[in-house]
Order: C-alpha cells, then sequence, then structure tokens
C-alpha cells in the first residue's frame, strides 16, 4: 500500500526535505542499491573528469534559481542518511543521461514511460495518468502531503529520494498536473540548465493557471518536458510541450480526446524516435475514448505484448493510475491494472 507522509509547517525547506529524507530512508536506500541506472551509468559517470563541470553547472544553476528547494534536497539527503551526490544524480537523472551515453558509448534508453489521455467536454472533464517508471522505482514511492508556512499544502506522488513531483501533484488552489518525459536529441539539450525535478517541485505551489504557465515559461529548462496543467475550478486543461532555449507549445484540451505518451506532438524540436512511445500513440488512436470506462480500459491496454500501454516489465512497469476528475473534484489512484478500477486512495480537490 502506498505511503502517506503529512509534513508540515516546517521552520524551513531543510527541515522539511530532512523529514522526508528520515522518514523514507530505507526505501531512499534501497531504491539507490537497486537503481542499475545508478550504479551502473550515473555513477561511474560522476567519477569521471569530465562529469565535474556538468555537475557542478547544474547544481549551481539550481540552486541560485531554487534556493529553497536546493536546501530541501540537502536536506533529504542528511535526513535519510545517503551521501549528497547520490541524491543529486537522482534528480538530475533526466539532465545527465544524455551526456553519460555520450561519453561511455552506450545507447541512451528512457527509463520512465508514461501515457495520459485527457479531456474536456461537455460530459466529461478529465486526465487519465499512467505513472510508468523503471523496475528499480517498483515499491520505491510515496505520497507527501506538505504543508507550508504560506497556507498552501500539497499533494504529490514522489519517487524514492527525489523532490516532489517528477511523477503527479495537486494542492489546495484546485491546481494538478501529471508529466510526461520527451526524449530531445543531445543537440537540443541545454548542457547546465534548469531540471525537470525542481520545475514540478515548483508547480507545486503555483496558485492559478497563469502562475503555472509562468513559472514554467521563466524555468531555462535544460532538457524539456511535456506538462499537463489542470485547473479544476475552471474546467480547463492544458497540455504544454517545453524545451530548451524558452521554447513553449501549449495546447488547450477540448472535446476530442488527446493521448500524449512521450514524444513531443506540436512542439517543434528534434526528437529521439522512441518506438515504444509511437507504438503507444498508434494503438491509443484505435481505441474507444467515450468515457471514464474507456479512459481507463485504454491505459489498461496490454494488447501489443512488446510495447503495451499498461507496462509490466521486464525493464518498465506502470506503479500506478491517477484519475484527476474536474467534475467530481476528485484525484483517485489506482494500482493494479486501471481496468478494474480498485481505487486504493481518493483526494478531493475542493
Amino acid at each position: 500500500m502506498l505511503e502517506i507522509f503529512e509534513v508540515g509547517p516546517c521552520e524551513n525547506a531543510f527541515q522539511m526535505g530532512f523529514l522526508i529524507g528520515q522518514r523514507f530512508s530505507h526505501l531512499i536506500k534501497s531504491r539507490l542499491a537497486k537503481d542499475l541506472i545508478l550504479q551502473d551509468q550515473l555513477l561511474p559517470f560522476a567519477s569521471s573528469p569530465q562529469s565535474q563541470h556538468l555537475i557542478r553547472l547544474l547544481s549551481e544553476a539550481n540552486s541560485k534559481k531554487y534556493p529553497s528547494y536546493w536546501d530541501e534536497l540537502l536536506g533529504m539527503a542528511e535526513g535519510s542518511g545517503v551521501p549528497v551526490l547520490q541524491i543529486i544524480l537522482l534528480n538530475f537523472r533526466k539532465e545527465i543521461l544524455p551526456f553519460v551515453a555520450n561519453k561511455m558509448e552506450i545507447t541512451w534508453n528512457a527509463d520512465d514511460d508514461c501515457s495520459d489521455v485527457l479531456v474536456v467536454s461537455d460530459s466529461m472533464a478529465i486526465a487519465a495518468h499512467n505513472e510508468d517508471a523503471n523496475v528499480a522505482l517498483v515499491d520505491h514511492t510515496y505520497l507527501i502531503r506538505g504543508t507550508l508556512t504560506k497556507g498552501l499544502c500539497f499533494t504529490a506522488y514522489t519517487y524514492a529520494g527525489e523532490l516532489p513531483s517528477c511523477a503527479f501533484g495537486f494542492n489546495c488552489k484546485g491546481l494538478a498536473f501529471t508529466l510526461n518525459s520527451v526524449p530531445p536529441i543531445e543537440e537540443e539539450i541545454l548542457a547546465g540548465g534548469i531540471g525537470r525535478n525542481f520545475i514540478s517541485r515548483d508547480l507545486l505551489e503555483a496558485t492559478t493557471m497563469d502562475d503555472a504557465l509562468s513559472r514554467i515559461r521563466s524555468s531555462q529548462v535544460s532538457v524539456g518536458h511535456s506538462y499537463n496543467l489542470i485547473d479544476v475550478g475552471a474546467r480547463c486543461i492544458l497540455n504544454v510541450e517545453t524545451a530548451s532555449r524558452n521554447r513553449v507549445s501549449i495546447r488547450e484540451v477540448g472535446s476530442i480526446p488527446f493521448f500524449h505518451a512521450n514524444m513531443y506532438l506540436h512542439l517543434q524540436v528534434q526528437q529521439v524516435q522512441d518506438e515504444n512511445s509511437k507504438s503507444r500513440q498508434k494503438r491509443a488512436e484505435k481505441l474507444p475514448k467515450q468515457s471514464r470506462t474507456d479512459f481507463l480500459s485504454l491505459l489498461g491496454d496490454m494488447a501489443d505484448a512488446k510495447y503495451p500501454i499498461y507496462m509490466t516489465g521486464p525493464t518498465l512497469y506502470t506503479l500506478c493510475t491517477a484519475l484527476i476528475d474536474l467534475d467530481q473534484q476528485t484525484v483517485s489512484i489506482i494500482e493494479g491494472n486501471p481496468r478494474n478500477g480498485e481505487v486504493t486512495h481518493m483526494f478531493s480537490l475542493s
């Protein structure tokens, strides 16, 4: 069962991170030991001379723009008893891995693949999201319910050892988001830019849709991302694709269901051709998307044995499914195939 940890208000960001790290020290250490991407790629790269410049640039840029979130990261390392370098590598893995692949002459494969299906019509307004990740994340996630000193509170599905949240989250202002990684080629990446984990941590504190968009636009992102921004009060869903050099494309979701896997769909960026993502995109186009049940059935589809939408290993797993219903103003978390609709957690967005 996915554990919930309520934390805050705290004296400062370092204390919040420390308490999270302390509470989940066992899971963080377990993930670090089992994460082959960390052990076989990130750590060896970090010990090489050529890595020092990149890690220093990332650390300086992100600590300068987001000093409180950087303190939160440092607090998590201390609270968990884990070397801070390993926590840094986890949180910047997306910004570092393309350069690891280049230096070590290996193929850079995404270590997570998520799927979303979204709609805002007269009859329903729903965002449904499969949280897919590397096998190392199985049983290494938790929910953080954070309360800040300024009264804002958020709930975030969190990977052990990472800032909340690189997956999905929502706050007491009725704003929510889900995330999809995207694969720009190396030439499209700004080495030492802002990390995606820091941007999504910042989104948890957005107070309006415009505020959320401003936080994304001002971020000077390193790699790029796809954000599904949800404003329950306004009954609005925006898909926002970003890339380095301040490139942003916004698409408002309407009555025609919109499926997003892990490739750019409307922002013109040179990208790695991900067969997994392309296969899921093609499969989703063929499936019915007329009801809430259809959405969950789509996210539970396993018809393509090689590249199923619902993943069961050996490398990638669907950790859970989040269903955000703007009309009911609820967030439901489903563990197991969403076709079965077995909700393990439900939260109110009102």
